[in-house]
């Protein structure tokens, strides 16, 4: 384990290295808005701000038929604000997500107090669901749309204290939250899930909600309870939901994800045993688990997500999207299952 995570160490000084001069200045230019109100109030008045109505992100379609998020410059936020006949008091709403490659601050703003069709009619956009809008956007773009969303969630959700029950009062970029007339600072904060593909050697389980729509398979995910471990929850939900028991847990990756609000998803491969592999699917967690083999995995993963609608016949499995990290863990196994064969 030390020696895996000496690797990781020594991968990630790399590649810092290499691009260190911008991710450094981009990251402590981020840090000081965050601190100093001024200077963020400063950087917002000549940055792009991400839209949103009700939480809902404005995506355009592009010539190629590809989505995009919509992010107009300050002036033009003012400009669309105005022609709207809104106050452009709303703009100081705005929470700061990040900065370009350029070194330009990026903004997030929700026009909740403003006529959603009226900003779509000007744009040449549509404000869409979330969820939906994740199957949309690029493998890049996603993630910033989902970052933005949930702190502008988190805003809206976290006005009062919940320790005191008073007010609390953001900081300018938006980075915290402080009850009024108290040094109590609250942070954003994200609920841990283990997702776990689990495989016997040679196939891999995975499962469906009722929730999920007609198709859609996914690996075994749930949230840690207080106290456990990554590994103790691994074999902990596996146990639950699946009757298997989990001999060995390895990391593979992690990922923010904004459903059902704000997790902080650590993507792992759990190992059971192939001589203990029957079933017991716990039905009021999941609708269905089952095994796929290797060619069943590959199929899925070419499926379109999520596939066209029509003829009324059986539903076609499919997977997550592609910047979902459970289709990140399927891809990844298949990947080693055919270099194991061709070696």
């Amino acid at each position: 384990m030390l020696n895996r995570l000496r690797v990781l160490v020594s991968g990630l000084s790399h590649s810092s290295t290499r691009c260190c001069s911008g991710y450094v200045s981009r990251m402590r230019f981020l840090n000081r808005l965050k601190e100093d109100d001024d200077a963020c109030a400063e950087a917002l008045s000549d940055s792009h701000l991400m839209l949103f109505h009700s939480l809902q992100p404005l995506l355009k379609q592009n010539q190629d038929r590809s989505f995009s998020s919509v992010s107009l410059h300050h002036k033009d936020v003012e400009s669309l604000l105005q022609s709207l006949g809104a106050d452009l008091s709303i703009i100081r709403e705005s929470v700061l997500i990040g900065c370009s490659d350029t070194g330009g601050a990026l903004f997030c703003l929700d026009l909740a107090a403003v006529e959603a069709a009226a900003v779509e009619e000007q744009n040449g956009a549509k404000f869409v669901d979330l969820r939906k809008s994740f199957f949309l956007l690029s493998d890049s773009a996603a993630p910033l749309v989902a970052k933005a969303q949930a702190l502008l969630r988190w805003h809206q959700t976290h006005r009062f204290c919940s320790l005191s029950g008073k007010p609390t009062e953001r900081n300018r970029s938006g980075s915290h939250r402080v009850t009024a007339g108290s040094k109590v600072i609250h942070y954003p904060q994200m609920s841990p899930v283990v997702i776990a593909l689990v495989h016997d050697g040679s196939r891999c389980l995975l499962a469906r909600q009722a929730s999920f729509p007609p198709g859609l398979y996914s690996a075994l995910a749930g949230f840690c309870d207080m106290g456990e471990s990554v590994e103790e929850t691994v074999r902990r939900e596996v146990a639950e939901e699946a009757g298997l028991e989990v001999l060995s847990v390895t990391y593979s990756g992690s990922q923010h994800w904004p459903f059902p609000s704000s997790s902080f998803m650590i993507g792992c491969f759990a190992a059971v045993s192939p001589a203990h592999t029957e079933l017991s699917v716990d039905h009021s967690e999941l609708e269905d688990a089952r095994w796929f083999d290797l060619r069943q995995i590959q199929t899925g993963l070419r499926v379109p997500a999520p596939p066209r609608r029509g003829g009324g016949g059986p539903a076609v499995t499919w997977f997550p999207p592609r910047h979902a990290i459970g289709h990140q863990l399927m891809q990844e196994w298949a990947e080693q299952q055919q270099t194991r064969h061709v070696t």
